[in-house]
């Protein structure tokens, strides 16, 4: 999929030191990026294992 004209957005939280992740939501698939090398692509995932990835974290499932 080419996300090349996506709108990516960074946390809130993140600060200014390049150490984080982009992420872009379309109505089918979630991106994720490095900031600190845009160039070297990004992987994808469909909606519905996203919002499962973003329901855990909130739900600190991962600690």
């Amino acid at each position: 999929m080419d996300l090349s004209r996506a709108t990516w957005r960074k946390s809130s939280r993140s600060n200014s030191g390049g150490n984080c992740v982009e992420v872009t939501v379309t109505p089918t698939v979630a991106g994720v990026r490095d900031t600190k090398d845009r160039s070297a692509g990004y992987f994808t995932t469909n909606r519905k294992q996203w919002q499962t990835f973003i329901d855990a974290v909130k739900t600190d499932r991962f600690a």
